[in-house]
């Protein structure tokens, strides 16, 4: 009989995409990529001008088919020979996929994905031939399409499969984030008590009031590999 593998989930930030060259979200002063936050992450900046919005994130798309998975997300794959590896991720982008991660929820959405404007349920995939998009753009059913992004002001779908994930963990890995983006940084609190909980951020956000939780302060290649030695001296 095959021993069940044990259940190791990872919340990623941008702070794993970083080392890729993804600028992270909000480095400075509200700002992404020199535009402001509000203007071109939110429901009201898309109803304001949708043109820009389109503009800010075909942008990002041709960043991120230059970018490549780094050593973290390349860890994390490395992980599934031993431990059952469920991915949920802040980051729009599909660098954990193109590693090779089989199990990755997206909590924002997906920038190599379109919806559409009326029915967020229906979704299409981008690929490299047609990056842009813009306000007049339909799907293949005829709808008007807006990016996968899940704005500043809209409710976040996948938090609940997410909360149900962490709840299932034997191990429960934070990289690269914050703490401070809700609903997100909530998912801590669906860790079952006595739960190992490893933080790994070179800047790491206080745990107080959290229990259980070893911090490694390193980028997130280097605490992951850290991480790793834990975990094979562990076993």
């Amino acid at each position: 009989m095959t021993k069940e593998k044990p259940i190791l989930v990872i919340s990623s930030g941008a702070g794993i995409s970083a080392e890729s060259g993804i600028k992270t979200f909000r480095d400075a002063d509200g700002l992404w990529e020199n535009y402001p936050v509000m203007q071109v992450a939110s429901a009201d900046g898309f109803r304001a001008n949708p043109a820009l919005v389109h503009q800010f994130y075909n942008e990002r798309r041709k960043q991120l088919i230059h970018a490549q998975p780094n050593d973290a997300h390349r860890i994390l794959v490395e992980l599934e020979k031993d431990y059952d590896v469920y991915v949920i991720t802040q980051n729009v982008d599909d660098l954990h996929e193109r590693a090779g991660s089989s199990k990755v929820l997206h909590l924002h959405g997906e920038l190599m994905k379109i919806r559409s404007v009326s029915d967020p349920d229906y979704i299409e995939s981008l690929d490299i031939e047609h990056l842009e998009t813009s306000p007049e753009t339909r799907g293949r059913r005829g709808d008007l399409m807006r990016p996968h992004i899940v704005f500043f002001q809209e409710p976040v779908p996948m938090i609940e499969e997410a909360a149900r994930i962490v709840s299932m963990a034997d191990i429960f890995v934070v990289i690269g984030t914050s703490l401070v983006v809700y609903p997100a940084a909530g998912l801590l609190q669906c860790v079952r008590p006595g739960v190992p909980i490893y933080y790994i951020d070179p800047n790491p956000a206080s745990t107080a009031g959290v229990s259980d939780v070893t911090v490694i302060r390193k980028t997130a290649s280097q605490g992951l590999r850290e991480l790793k030695d834990i975990l094979e001296k562990g076993k």
